[in-house]
């Protein structure tokens, strides 16, 4: 299933304000996690795979598996892209997931390692703007291979 491309935006802005800003509790609960290798393409598109699993939360608010890798170290500097995000389909079953995205005018990434972060996460309306609210959370150290073009 795709997501608009609003709801894509908001799940970058979300992904992004994770690391920042946390919102309200999320009254789900769940899991996350992604596999331990992704794919760079030759024009750098990311693709990050992985499962989920969550329960139907109370609120309203639409439920998105969003994904980021970081690029870099903290001696050279190291920077974060946002990938594009899915729809979570919160039944209590697992899932998988598949989230692809381009490094953005940042340095192409290259083969290699890479740290990635997944987040489950439901935007829920606080005071007139959609904040993020994580429902699970997986973050670790993925290889990237080069995409089969």
């Amino acid at each position: 299933m795709r997501v608009p491309l609003v709801a894509a935006g908001a799940v970058a802005a979300a992904g992004a304000l994770l690391a920042v800003v946390a919102g309200p509790a999320a009254a789900s609960s769940g899991s996350v996690a992604a596999d331990p290798t992704g794919t760079v393409s030759r024009d750098g598109t990311i693709t990050l795979s992985g499962t989920y699993r969550c329960t139907a939360p109370t609120s309203r608010g639409p439920v998105l598996v969003a994904s980021s890798v970081g690029i870099g170290s903290a001696d050279s500097g190291s920077v974060r892209y946002g990938l594009n995000g899915v729809a979570a389909q919160c039944d209590g079953a697992e899932h998988t997931w598949v989230n692809r995205g381009r490094a953005g005018s940042g340095p192409a990434p290259a083969a290699g390692p890479v740290d990635v972060q997944a987040t489950l996460v439901q935007l829920v309306m606080h005071g007139g703007l959609p904040l993020p609210s994580v429902i699970a959370a997986d973050r670790h150290q993925v290889d990237l291979r080069p995409a089969a073009e």
